[in-house]
């Protein structure tokens, strides 16, 4: 389906244009910057960037650390980034980490409180009897290794440099811990910014389609906005990339545009190793861009050497800083040591229950699920509602199949580049899946808690956050799709309440969680 629409854009083979499609569709739509309903469409966005980043802060608040999403390792891992240490092999949480934990953590998120009463947060505590605590807590924990320190860079750098910002105002203790997390308001800023820009490329004549995609993303229920993880940045670095492969659609390759692809694909694979799946997608239309380009002889040598060079050489460097202090490329193979995973023979793969119907389902309903709302616990429960579970499943394979319908039928209204933003999208989420498919069938969890023998499923909607954009724009299509042509202020009312839903029932399941006594709200 891909290459069909990458042939129809003339970005594969020499295929004549259909009679019944005009030159004219083929030409980009340009909005113009002084049109009231272009600045309109814009300072909407803004709005609902801003709405997003204040969505943020207030769950971020009202979340106890340290959830079991392995924020505490995360913690530690830009602790050590903002005091410039890149850490050249797996070592035990530092102490001034472990004094975080013992203070300010709760014990909330994997553990029930007996009767309903919670222990007397730490930092409340008389000075001898806190010191004692944090002792004990310290040499409790002195030999757990943090498995998260050969990471990729890019997140802990720029955290770990907001981190000093505010340690250098003064800011200490738990305030210090939650303005880390509020870097990830700025992310979210981004990441709806991002999804408008796209969205108005694709959809340029389509308002509703121009708000509804970075509404959905502003409104987005994802628990890991709200925790100190590298996965936040991970749509922000491909949205980024997502952008410029759409523009490059719309103009040749010049230097500029190839550096700020080239340094777009290297942040990707700086920021989370989980987005590779999407690299390999982006990679790969990228090459038939290049090779088309350079057989009609419309490619400049000088850009897409910049290209190259810009993408290449950070990503060269950092597996050359993995191999030498890891002795691994990927930095990934002293993670699976720490956890006991081994590679099963190829000839068991099959063996899967994931090739069950019931194995699927669980597989994709769970990555579904988690891809929406998060995977926190709270009193060793996963926070959910199986209600808003099959909300959000029936409601996504509704839309991405309208979606693929609109893409596949000839007399669709979607224009041509749009069937090929909307393949390309299609694509993204298509290999996010199997990439977590495989690495469920690839591995042999021994006694891991998760995955595990008994459920051997990466079920963390979270790695397949990379593909945001791409997917709220198939998303957002099938939403438009299913109104049809009904009155603008109708299709308004009904994203409205759509976006209620997502808000109303996260407050609803968070609730609990937001009377906790270890929060912001009660320092």
């Amino acid at each position: 389906m891909v290459e069909h629409y990458l042939d129809t854009v003339g970005v594969r083979g020499s295929k004549p244009l259909p009679r019944t499609i005009s030159p004219v569709d083929f030409e980009p739509v340009k909005n113009d910057p002084s049109d009231p309903s272009v600045l309109g469409a814009r300072n909407m966005v803004l709005v609902l960037a801003l709405l997003a980043a204040a969505h943020v802060i207030v769950f971020s608040a009202a979340l106890p650390f340290f959830n079991n999403m392995d924020e505490e390792w995360h913690l530690d891992l830009v602790s050590r980034y903002a005091q410039g240490d890149v850490p050249r092999k797996l070592e035990p949480l530092r102490p001034e980490s472990l004094r975080c934990l013992a203070v300010y953590g709760t014990t909330e998120y994997l553990f029930p409180s007996p009767g309903g009463h919670v222990p007397t947060p730490p930092w409340k505590l008389p000075a001898a009897e806190l010191q004692a605590r944090v002792l004990a807590y310290q040499d409790f924990r002195r030999n757990d290794m943090n498995n998260e320190l050969a990471q990729p860079p890019l997140y802990y750098t720029l955290a770990g440099l907001w981190m000093r910002l505010w340690q250098g105002l003064g800011v200490q203790g738990a305030p210090l811990l939650y303005r880390v997390r509020f870097f990830n308001a700025l992310a979210v800023f981004g990441m709806v910014w991002l999804g408008g820009i796209a969205a108005r490329k694709i959809f340029p004549d389509n308002r509703f389609l121009c708000l509804a995609v970075p509404a959905l993303i502003a409104f987005m229920p994802q628990s890991v906005f709200y925790a100190i993880n590298n996965d936040v940045l991970c749509p922000v670095v491909f949205g980024w990339v997502f952008i410029l492969l759409l523009q490059w659609r719309e103009q040749s390759l010049t230097p500029r545009l190839a550096i700020f692809l080239g340094l777009a694909l290297a942040s990707v694979f700086l920021t989370k190793h989980s987005s590779l799946p999407l690299l390999a997608v982006a990679g790969g239309w990228i090459a038939q861009k290049l090779f088309r380009d350079w057989r009609r002889g419309q490619a400049s040598g000088a850009a897409s050497l910049l290209l190259i060079g810009c993408a290449g050489l950070p990503m060269a460097a950092w597996m050359g800083w993995c191999k030498i202090h890891f002795d691994d490329f990927l930095g990934s193979g002293a993670k699976i040591l720490v956890l006991g995973w081994t590679d099963k023979p190829v000839g068991e793969w099959l063996n899967h229950p994931i090739f069950t119907r019931e194995g699927c389902v669980y597989f994709l309903a769970s990555n579904l699920s988690t891809f929406w709302q998060g995977e926190l616990d709270w009193g060793e429960l996963m926070l959910g509602n199986a209600n808003v579970d099959c909300a959000y499943w029936v409601l996504t394979s509704g839309f991405l199949v309208l979606t693929l319908c609109a893409c596949l039928r000839p007399a669709s209204s979607l224009a041509p580049a749009q069937r090929a933003a909307l393949g390309f999208s299609f694509a993204c989420v298509a290999a996010v899946v199997a990439f977590l498919a495989l690495l469920s069938i690839k591995y042999d969890f021994h006694s891991c808690p998760y995955p595990s023998r008994a459920h051997p499923f990466f079920t963390s909607g979270r790695l397949m956050l990379g593909m945001l954009i791409p997917f709220m724009i198939l998303f957002a299509c099938g939403l438009d799709q299913m109104l049809g042509k009904m009155p603008p202020r109708t299709r308004f009312l009904a994203l409205s309440a759509l976006l209620a839903f997502m808000l109303g029932s996260e407050i609803t399941i968070d609730w609990n969680v937001f009377q906790s006594q270890y929060n912001w709200f009660h320092l």
